[in-house]
């Protein structure tokens, strides 16, 4: 049997990258005073519905959702800024700290064509500021992205950015848009017909070249802003000149999730590929009140894994794997004393393994070799009778006969020794 089309096994060799990938994220968001939250995959359907649009994509033709035994509409999550504003206001969480720096990283489902470094059950890494609407704010979350990327050693890509305006003025927008688009309405191609009456800014993002041909003509949301909202948008760019980092401001950047307002941006790589948005987020600030919280404003982003682990560089075999034994017993008595052993290598943090194959000690030990642990921890006929343990060191080709009960202080006075003369010969 197979996984479900859209679906993939992340198998031990790749799960040190995504390991690599969480500490480094948490380490970043934790200098920014971000937290982490978890929320339940499964989310009734409403949610959604409430938030990201009816007439979007993800509701229409993506979200797997479907009926429990109760008889509620259930779905798995499209996707996690949504979720985040729900678990704010059902925990009230607004009533602890008025400013929420939360992050996730988790799966989420759609039903779309797989390709690479898209699945139907993929993960993001997402980001929220909730609570804040400042221009700083923007600012901050779109600096903890870069700082993210630079940190992956993610190379080549640029950020884009543009102003949606409030709710009044992309609903204007929406307005002109639609009327210019009606004139062109047989020259679109089919989607964006389609789109046009329910959903039409999604035609910004149309791959259809004639599409874009029109789209060029048409009138740009900057035209309709406020000066409250341009101010908004001129803070932004000013502070990302001030953090020296490059922008491009493309004035057809929409996002396609309807809470979004005034900020949007994308970081895009520029290696050549139909899949190159790496991260997408915006200011929402009606969320929250959509869920029975206050009228609180926010900012966030988030990241595709799949995608951004194709990108990143490669990650390194940790030193740590070199400082593993191999507990080898020869016969029931000696598997019998490997159980205790065990318990006080895993109380001094020891890594181990245990050879579970029943092998002759030669063939053992060859096992050992192959998965490069550093020496094997033997407990034969002779060390049973005699409370000793026998150490052989693979990468030096010698060993030891030792008190049973001197076993700790030897291996960590010897793995001290090792660790210095490792360091010593990298420095050298």
């Amino acid at each position: 049997m197979q996984t479900i089309r859209g679906t993939k096994d992340i198998l031990p060799k790749e799960i040190q990258a995504w390991q690599d990938l969480y500490f480094k994220a948490l380490e970043l968001f934790t200098l920014y005073n971000y937290y982490e939250i978890k929320t339940p995959i499964i989310e009734q359907t409403e949610v959604f519905l409430r938030s990201v649009g009816n007439e979007t994509d993800i509701i229409s033709k993506e979200m797997y959702r479907f009926k429990d035994q109760g008889q509620r509409d259930i779905c798995l999550r499209p996707e996690g800024t949504a979720c985040i504003a729900r678990a704010i206001a059902s925990n009230k969480l607004y009533t602890i700290e008025k400013i929420q720096k939360l992050w996730y990283l988790g799966p989420m489902f759609r039903y779309e064509r797989p390709q690479n470094g898209r699945q139907r059950q993929f993960h993001q890494l997402g980001l929220e500021c909730i609570g804040s609407d400042t221009p700083i704010a923007d600012i901050e979350v779109i600096n903890i992205a870069h700082n993210l990327l630079q940190r992956l050693e993610v190379e080549d890509y640029h950020l884009q950015i543009n102003s949606l305006g409030n709710e009044e003025e992309r609903h204007t927008y929406r307005i002109a848009f639609t009327d210019f688009l009606k004139k062109y309405e047989k020259d679109l191609d089919d989607d964006s017909k389609k789109r046009l009456p329910t959903n039409p800014l999604r035609i910004l993002d149309s791959k259809n070249n004639k599409t874009q041909e029109i789209i060029q003509k048409a009138p740009c949301i900057s035209k309709y802003l406020t000066a409250s909202s341009q101010r908004h948008f001129d803070t932004v760019k000013e502070y990302l000149t001030l953090l020296q980092i490059p922008y491009k401001i493309n004035t057809k950047l929409v996002r396609g999730l309807d809470y979004y307002n005034h900020t949007a941006f994308e970081i895009i790589s520029n290696k050549s590929n139909n899949q190159n948005t790496l991260c997408g987020g915006g200011r929402y600030n009606r969320l929250i009140k959509q869920f029975g919280g206050p009228d609180m404003p926010g900012v966030g982003w988030a990241i595709g894994v799949e995608r951004l682990l194709m990108l990143k560089r490669p990650t390194q075999e940790k030193n740590s794997e070199k400082f593993r034994f191999e507990i080898i017993t020869e016969n029931s008595e000696g598997q019998k004393k490997s159980c205790h052993l065990m318990q006080i290598l895993t109380e001094n943090s020891i890594p181990f393994n245990l050879n579970l194959n029943n092998q002759r000690l030669t063939k053992q030990i060859k096992k050992a070799v192959k998965n490069k642990s550093i020496g094997c921890i033997i407990i034969g006929d002779n060390e049973v009778q005699e409370s000793t343990i026998t150490i052989k060191w693979l990468t030096q080709n010698y060993q030891e006969t030792i008190p049973y009960q001197s076993i700790i202080p030897y291996l960590k006075n010897k793995i001290k020794t090792l660790e210095k003369f490792a360091i010593y010969t990298k420095i050298a």
